[in-house]
């Protein structure tokens, strides 16, 4: 698997999920308001945080602290085990839809600042983007990491700008929760895919 692919599939497992920001996305979407500002803001962030990850990695591929990193892949495998475990027990135990109203006056910047607030206020994304991102990216070293990281950032890029353009095409599909059983337990399956390689990587079997 290339650095770039890897990075994409790990980076679109980890943003597919139900969350605040997502929602707000796609509710603006549906609104047909401010859609290029939010997505723009949504895939910048993510890739300023990716990039802090995967940069700041570096820091323990210097010689003294590199025994740190089996243990790192170790922990990341894990991490990513117990997602995938999350999402498999949402796809089978969960029903899940999206209902919206339609009616808002919100304006710019009120706008912008609730989208800020939900993106940087949020422990799960310095997890995900930062730590997370930033510890597998390790497998990598020179422009094959930061090929990584760029692959995790176009990830964030694609999914940003098809959830604010195609939320009105998608909105029969994400009323539906066998729709959202199938794709959680794709991305559950998909999870332990890569916490497998992360795994293997680790050196411990």
């Amino acid at each position: 698997m290339t650095p770039l692919f890897h990075g994409f599939l790990l980076g679109f497992s980890l943003i597919f999920a139900i969350g605040a920001q997502n929602i707000f996305v796609f509710r603006q979407g549906l609104l047909g308001k401010y859609v290029l500002p939010v997505v723009l803001f949504c895939a910048i962030s993510d890739a300023i945080l990716i990039f802090m990850g995967v940069l700041g990695s570096s820091f323990f591929l210097i010689e003294d602290i590199s025994w740190l990193k089996p243990y790192l892949f170790l922990f990341a495998a894990l991490w990513l085990f117990f997602y995938g475990c999350l999402r498999i027990k949402s796809a089978l135990f969960t029903k899940t839809s999206l209902i919206f109203e339609k009616n808002d006056r919100s304006d710019f910047w009120p706008t912008i600042t609730i989208l800020f607030l939900l993106t940087f206020a949020n422990p799960h994304v310095y997890l995900d983007t930062v730590l997370l991102l930033g510890t597998v990216s390790l497998k990598y070293v020179g422009f094959d990491q930061i090929l990584f990281g760029l692959g995790a950032t176009s990830a964030s890029f694609v999914f940003f700008f098809g959830l604010g353009y195609g939320s009105k095409t998608l909105m029969p599909l994400m009323q539906k929760p066998k729709a959202w059983n199938i794709f959680d337990f794709g991305v559950g399956l998909l999870m332990f895919s890569l916490a497998i390689l992360l795994f293997n990587s680790s050196g411990f079997l």
